[in-house]
């Protein structure tokens, strides 16, 4: 009898969503409106930074948490929009990635039996990543119609098994940005159940109509409490860098970079310097970024209203939510299966962001391409949808 091999966690997982609706999206020639990356790469600046760093060198091993550069600038950055203060040297871990960074962080702080609160809907990646390190996962559910946090569903999860929680915000898919009253909810739980919180973060500029990120981390008692994550992929929109990082209190970042230096060890220190002068120097193209976002999500999400959608107000991110149920009774893979075969155009479902019993009829559609590109696929989504109800 042969042996079954393999974790059974990573075993049990198909593709990506985010993988399939690509590729069904190449194959039927659709505007990729489903994975989140923009279609324009970020400042040539940064990317001439990076160049020159390849061609100078040095190309080895750089510090295992990060050349000093890109840890400073970090550190900087942190101090220059929040008015917190890391310690470079021992606070600050660049990786590859922030996935890399989540990972990190759920191996640094999490046991075999721990209990770990996800918020859903919630990206992809938290809960093999954690069940595959041996954690009881225990979900908070956001409601429609507004998605808020209150002190009930916290009051449901939290035990003193609770090690953790996974607080992301601005929210993927959903575009929700925790303002103060619900993040100090979650702060009042960490301190009466003495637990931890990962922050993912990589949105945090992304942030619409005057609202304000308020990382978790920089309220009262919560500095020993929580490991930050950044993203300058989502800043500067070079996704493909993968370049992350985690911020944090000494005790826990020796974790963290414990736990970094077994999987990946060290990052391109050509793309860590390009970077570098990003954070120093590009700042400028993050904001202005912000604003250009806002106005795109705006024009999609009336292209959406008008195709007969009914879309929920996004705060923040790359994406906007639309419901189905008043157009269809089919699933939401389905119907963007449909959409992206013979509307041209392609959204994600939202189930893969559920462990179970999904709500229906949610799908998230990415802004974050160009105008002209947008405006094709609302002209796609128009052709779509008056075509259907001629029939």
């Amino acid at each position: 009898m042969i042996r079954r091999v393999g974790n059974p966690v990573f075993a049990s997982q198909g593709t990506t969503i985010f993988t399939v609706m690509s590729a069904l999206a190449a194959d039927h020639g659709a505007i990729n409106l489903g994975q989140g990356f923009p279609d324009e790469d970020g400042p040539l600046a940064i990317r001439d930074a990076a160049a020159k760093a390849l061609r100078e060198g040095p190309n080895q091993y750089p510090p295992m948490t990060g050349l000093s550069s890109l840890r400073n600038a970090v550190a900087a950055h942190d101090a220059r929009f929040y008015g917190m203060t890391f310690d470079p040297e021992s606070e600050v871990v660049v990786t590859s990635g922030a996935t890399e960074a989540l990972a990190d962080s759920f191996m640094a702080l999490t046991r075999p039996g721990d209990e770990v609160v996800i918020i859903e809907p919630a990206y992809d990646s938290y809960r093999p990543m954690l069940e595959a390190m041996g954690a009881r996962i225990k979900t908070i559910r956001l409601a429609p119609p507004n998605f808020r946090l209150n002190e009930k569903m916290l009051e449901e999860v939290f035990t003193e098994k609770t090690r953790l929680i996974a607080v992301n915000s601005p929210l993927n898919p959903l575009g929700r940005v925790f303002d103060r009253e619900e993040l100090e909810l979650i702060a009042s739980y960490l301190i009466r159940y003495n637990a931890y919180a990962v922050c993912d973060e990589v949105y945090e500029h992304l942030v619409f109509g005057g609202r304000a990120h308020i990382p978790l981390i920089s309220l009262p008692n919560m500095r020993e409490r929580c490991l930050r994550i950044g993203s300058a992929g989502k800043m500067f929109s070079l996704t493909g860098w993968k370049i992350g990082w985690v911020t944090g209190p000494d005790p826990l970042m020796r974790l963290v970079a414990n736990a970094h230096q077994f999987n990946t060890f060290t990052t391109s220190p050509a793309l860590q310097l390009g970077i570098a002068y990003a954070l120093e120097c590009e700042m400028d193209f993050t904001l202005s970024l912000t604003r250009e976002l806002e106005a795109k999500r705006d024009f999609l999400g009336s292209a959406l209203v008008r195709a007969g959608f009914d879309v929920l107000p996004c705060e923040g991110t790359y994406f906007l939510t639309a419901d189905t149920s008043t157009m269809t009774a089919e699933s939401d893979r389905s119907f963007c299966e449909k959409l992206t075969r013979d509307a041209g155009v392609a959204a994600i479902p939202y189930s893969p962001f559920y462990s179970e019993d999904a709500p229906s009829g949610l799908i998230r559609f990415a802004f974050c391409k160009k105008q002209d590109v947008l405006h094709e696929a609302v002209l796609r989504l128009e052709a779509y949808f008056a075509k259907q109800a001629v029939k």
